[in-house]
């Protein structure tokens, strides 16, 4: 029985861009295991397996029902232990924790910012007003006002991927010459920008981009499977 990841989409169903949803998919490839994704809207959400939770990724596994992107990894860990690991080691789970809490402060955060007009533009329109209303509560900003002088701001987010660039141009991924994980978080937000919005983060020679390039040609190609944004 193949498992279920409830995918976050927006206007066209093929078109899965959620970061979280995109570790998922990639570590369920990496284990070798048969999944269905089920194009989900942020209005289907709540009325998920039950109201089991209120945020994607969430999956089906027979009787079990798994959310949020970490516990999912290590359930899916314990769960197939014979199947290639996503964590080489215990030891690795806090290291893999650290580099969560890095990408999302550091990656995730400062893209949000310079394609959050691209993702409105995406949406279904019956999901327009939530997102509007959640993400301008958040920034404290209109929408069309964040991601003003996404330009000037892409220098320090170069600058701020040091920590990943000096890894990924001595070694092939942040785990050595097999990805992990770790790999998926930070590879999941790029991703995210790539199938959301057409706007440059990297430039073209950098180590950051040939990892991601890396990523991309994962599994078959999985993640290239969706054309990026036009």
């Amino acid at each position: 029985m193949r498992i279920k990841l409830y995918d976050l989409v927006g206007q066209d169903k093929k078109r899965p861009f959620s970061p979280h949803c995109w570790k998922i998919a990639f570590a369920l490839a990496h284990k070798g295991l048969e999944f269905e994704c089920v194009p989900t809207r942020f209005r289907d959400i709540q009325s998920l397996e039950d109201g089991a939770s209120k945020t994607v990724p969430l999956i089906r596994d027979r009787d079990q029902v798994i959310s949020e992107s970490f516990r999912i990894a290590l359930y899916l860990d314990e769960t197939y232990p014979d199947l290639p690991p996503l964590f080489h080691g215990e030891g690795t789970v806090p290291l893999t924790r650290f580099i969560e809490r890095w990408a999302h402060q550091t990656v995730y955060a400062q893209i949000s910012r310079m394609i959050l007009m691209d993702l409105f533009a995406i949406l279904d329109e019956g999901d327009r007003e939530y997102f509007r209303t959640t993400r301008e509560a958040r920034f404290k900003q209109k929408l069309e006002e964040v991601t003003v002088g996404r330009e000037d701001r892409l220098p320090s987010f170069r600058a701020s991927l040091d920590p990943l660039r000096n890894m990924v141009e001595r070694q092939a991924f942040v785990a050595g010459d097999e990805p992990c994980f770790a790999d998926y978080i930070i590879a999941g937000g790029f991703q995210w920008a790539r199938v959301s919005s057409s706007f440059q983060l990297l430039e073209k020679d950098d180590p950051v981009a040939h990892w991601f390039e890396r990523c991309l040609d994962l599994h078959g190609g999985l993640a290239r499977s969706v054309a990026a944004a036009a």
